[in-house]
């Protein structure tokens, strides 16, 4: 049996190493090729292409991988990336209705739905400084916590205190990564406590937008930042370019998780 993981892991490593050597050669390939050259599913190639991604080792693109040199010199990937996020924030606003109160945390990502809520009365309370000055469609209106500004976010007592006077019909909170056990983290570690009152106050939905860049394994990732587990019921808005192996290891865990076409 040990012998047979050992043989496993070997054919996995040396074909991971394969698709680099190809990825580098080519600087940017197709998923259908590597599948061809290589003789595997295209599932099993998705699947190396985000490990080797996790370990800085190539960027997955729409349907095929770029070597890190290329990414270095193109704006290939934060474009890709860049229309992720708007897909998600746009399919976001669906679930707003007229009428609502929300929280949204101090990610730019939640707070762009805002841009699509056309035609609906929405009272939003947010820590989020990207909101400062910003014109959104009739009918929605900011209300900060108040607080210290800590880069674009408020934090401190004063956002604890004033939330604590605050309730909502429901939540958007962003995040700096998911992990297949259902935890995300949060980089900046007065976000939790932050975060954590926005979903106590919150009567209905919780949702949490992320492209799919930061949807990770736990177990391959160097942990930074602080991750938390949410004690209800949670929707993950991410792009159909999701790791499928993650997005079904979060949905045994109790993620609901919807996938935007992109």
């Amino acid at each position: 049996m040990v012998k047979l993981m050992k043989n496993n892991r070997k054919v996995v490593e040396d074909r991971q190493q394969k698709i680099l050597s190809l990825v580098r050669e080519k600087d940017e390939i197709r998923n259908e090729e590597l599948a061809d050259a290589l003789g595997v599913s295209l599932m099993t190639v998705r699947r190396d292409l985000g490990l080797l991604e996790q370990h800085r080792l190539l960027r997955r693109t729409h349907g095929g991988a770029i070597s890190m040199e290329r990414a270095h010199t193109t704006r290939h990937i934060s474009e890709e990336a860049a229309y992720c996020r708007e897909r998600i924030s746009a399919y976001a606003a669906r679930y707003l209705a007229d009428g609502d109160s929300i929280f949204i945390n101090g990610s730019r990502l939640a707070l762009n739905m805002l841009e699509h809520a056309e035609g609906k009365n929405v009272k939003v309370y947010t820590n989020n400084g990207w909101a400062i000055g910003k014109r959104y469609p009739k009918g929605v209106s900011i209300n900060f916590t108040g607080g210290e500004m800590q880069g674009h976010i408020m934090v401190g007592e004063d956002v604890v205190r004033n939330l604590l006077m605050m309730h909502a019909d429901k939540s958007f909170l962003g995040c700096a990564a998911v992990y297949e056990n259902g935890e995300f983290r949060y980089d900046i570690w007065t976000e939790i406590s932050i975060n954590e009152i926005m979903v106590s106050r919150t009567t209905g939905p919780l949702y949490l937008l992320a492209e799919h860049t930061k949807l990770q394994r736990q177990s391959l990732t160097g942990r930074s930042g602080s991750g938390v587990t949410y004690d209800r019921p949670t929707t993950l808005i991410t792009d159909s370019m999701a790791d499928p192996e993650i997005v079904d290891q979060l949905r045994k865990n109790g993620i609901e998780v919807i996938l935007v076409e992109v």
